[in-house]
């Protein structure tokens, strides 16, 4: 049967470091005090006119060059994201414009932090169908400018950057096995950017109060992602047959140190089965797990034939898996 198989990763990050020292200087917070409770120690942040197409578009070309495929060669482009250069069109319409993908469809999905997975699920339904032969899916985020530089409690945790995945239609019993896609309205208030928007249009009122920023209830969310992190993983396991045993690499939505291990240990993996860079990085959103898979991938730490768990979750709220064989 024709299958989906990854054949290209590509990651692209801003050049600019903010360390935890840096945000001791303008906050009321201490670096031993942001590194215990998230095990981030820095975090890259766009340089002023650096836009998420920008980022985007960078480590696609990389996982083109790496896939060997042309940019021309591409019929579904799809990018997930909630940081867009405009509220619309689709930030993927601006990559598909930068890296001349003209024959390619191109949509953004709005996810959240589960952004990847989800852009990742349509564009393998296409490429299983026949619809589509080469796929190109980025996940990029340029969070720095959504985010209030004077609440401590969500200001530590965000950067910006990108990653991407060529993906080819080929036979085989290698590429994408399933996934598992879920969600949960009713807990939109615990994460979300208010404005602006139709429901919150730009006003005084509204920069007062600060709508145009991220809003999070960090206790809650944490609960809720670990539960539902862990039961798609194991989701994800059963409808495979599998076991935590038999995944060689897991590579979690990078949201914080103590969610990734909070379910690593629920659904079963040990320490050697895990990738975190969340300690680089931060949390960037729909990226991480596209930054983390093109890290692991260029490192020699994914083999032909390994099993691959992706586990996302963000704000919505959406939560999802995906489990290949490279």
């Amino acid at each position: 049967m024709k299958r989906a198989r990854i054949t290209g990763t590509g990651s692209y990050v801003p050049v600019k470091t903010l360390t935890n020292a840096d945000l001791e200087k303008t906050l009321d917070t201490t670096e031993e005090w942001i590194q215990t409770r998230t095990g981030i120690r820095e975090r890259r942040i766009a340089a002023e006119g650096e836009l998420t197409s920008d980022l985007a578009t960078k480590a696609a070309e990389r996982a083109l060059e790496m896939a060997g495929v042309a940019a021309e060669e591409i019929d579904y482009l799809v990018v997930g994201t909630i940081t867009g250069d405009y509220p619309w069109p689709a930030t993927a319409c601006v990559v598909q414009k930068n890296l001349k993908a003209m024959n390619a469809a191109a949509f953004d999905v709005s996810a959240a932090c589960s952004g990847f997975v989800y852009a990742l699920d349509a564009a393998v339904k296409q490429l299983e169908v026949g619809s589509a032969k080469k796929a190109l899916v980025i996940g990029a985020e340029v969070l720095s400018r959504h985010i209030d530089w004077e609440d401590r409690n969500t200001c530590v945790l965000f950067g910006d950057g990108a990653g991407a995945v060529v993906l080819e239609a080929q036979d085989g019993e290698n590429g994408i096995l399933s996934s598992h896609l879920h969600a949960d309205g009713s807990y939109l208030e615990l994460l979300y950017q208010p404005g602006f928007s139709t429901r919150y249009p730009a006003s005084e009122e509204g920069l007062r109060d600060r709508l145009q920023y991220l809003k999070m209830q960090g206790n809650e969310v944490f609960k809720v992602a670990v539960r539902c992190l862990t039961e798609v993983a194991l989701e994800a396991l059963e409808a495979n047959g599998l076991e935590a045993k038999d995944v060689d690499l897991f590579i979690p939505h990078q949201a914080n140190r103590r969610i990734l291990e909070a379910t690593a240990k629920r659904v079963g993996f040990n320490e050697d089965q895990v990738f975190i860079n969340v300690d680089r990085y931060g949390n960037t959103s729909g990226a991480t797990i596209p930054i983390a898979l093109d890290e692991a991938n260029r490192a020699g730490r994914v083999k032909e034939g390994d099993l691959l768990l992706f586990d996302a979750f963000g704000g919505g709220f959406t939560w999802g898996a995906v489990l290949l064989r490279w």
